[in-house]
């Protein structure tokens, strides 16, 4: 199929075989890198001290997780052998986004103490983007990032410089979910005490939900099709008002369980249990979906897949994987965000 935006760079074709040799120009940028990270790591250690590690890895497990469960939609080329985790999935980009975020997060909070927490999260994404969106240019510029087919064709305002200028909604989303997730589990972990929630407030809940939901469905949304749903309910593309529904309904009979069962338990085992019931129950629905060609994953995500299928279903393994990230990411940021209501932050 033709590209509907022609790109410069020939990693860009999309490739989920990346070439993990050691070019001198990334090895270049890598020392670069890690002339940045030290001093970045003494500032965040002189500010956090003994709570450094536990921040880095409240962090770095988010970041991860949202790499993961997105390994489809990207290429990570020529970073090294030594550099992957699990197939073009790299610890060098992860520890890189874990710092960054971790250090701009520091730096807002102890630059504007007394704000709201709204305006300064929303100064943090701009921060964010504005920082990161070079820094995308420069790894394609490298050869390091390249794009699936399936991100090249749903991109909405073409390329600049070889990134796609929906890079301008997939980072703050990104963020948003990563530094959500920190949050919940540094205040969970380390945090100031917090007002307990007293009852579900469902009219509260099902909106951030259905808003954690389309945000995260909108990104991903070249990685899997939605197919056979009434077309009265699509909204965007494929995106469709039952899936998400569905998915919106299984958070909310998760709040429901949790609530009942485990109110008066730490926000760590609550969160946990809530992540494992969550999961429970979408595995079935999505694997029912898959068996029945309502949830078509694109040619590179089936490219990624091991092709081992569930037990007693012809779905792939990697489901039962990415449905627990998936759930960790959004339920912790449904929560924080009710923390923050709640708590007048």
């Amino acid at each position: 199929m033709t590209p509907l935006f022609p790109l410069p760079h020939p990693l860009l074709q999309g490739s989920c075989a990346v070439d993990r040799s050691l070019t001198p120009a990334v090895q270049a940028a890598e020392l670069v890198g890690l002339a940045l990270l030290v001093p970045t790591l003494l500032w965040l250690h002189r500010r956090l001290g003994d709570q450094l590690p536990l921040r880095l890895l409240l962090m770095a497990i988010p970041v991860l997780a949202f790499e993961l469960f997105t390994a489809p939609m990207w290429d990570n080329a020529h970073l090294g052998r030594w550099a992957y985790l699990y197939r073009d999935v790299s610890w060098v980009l992860t520890l890189g986004w874990t710092v960054l975020f971790l250090a701009a997060l520091e730096l807002v909070e102890r630059a504007l103490p007394h704000w709201r927490f709204l305006p300064r999260f929303l100064l943090l994404l701009a921060l964010l983007t504005a920082l990161c969106v070079p820094l995308e240019g420069a790894l394609v510029a490298l050869g390091v990032r390249g794009y699936a087919p399936e991100v090249r064709q749903a991109a909405v305002g073409g390329f600049l410089g070889g990134v796609p200028l929906a890079i301008l909604y997939y980072l703050p989303v990104f963020a948003t979910l990563v530094i959500s997730t920190h949050l919940y589990w540094r205040w969970a972990l380390a945090g100031p005490p917090l007002l307990p929630m007293r009852r579900i407030r469902w009219r509260r809940g099902l909106v951030l939900a259905t808003a954690a939901v389309l945000l995260f469905e909108l990104m991903v949304e070249p990685m899997v099709q939605n197919q056979g749903f009434p077309s009265w309910g699509n909204l965007y593309r494929d995106i469709n008002l039952v899936m998400t529904a569905v998915w919106v309904l299984v958070i909310a009979g998760t709040a429901l369980v949790v609530n009942r069962v485990l109110v008066l338990q730490p926000m760590a085992v609550r969160m946990a249990l809530a992540v494992v019931v969550a999961s429970l129950l979408a595995l079935p629905i999505e694997v029912g979906l898959y068996q029945a060609g309502m949830r078509v994953y694109g040619p590179s995500a089936e490219a990624n897949f091991s092709g081992f299928s569930l037990a007693f279903s012809r779905a792939p393994v990697e489901i039962a994987f990415a449905i627990p990230f998936y759930m960790a990411l959004v339920l912790a940021t449904i929560r924080t965000w009710e923390i923050v209501l709640d708590n007048r932050l």
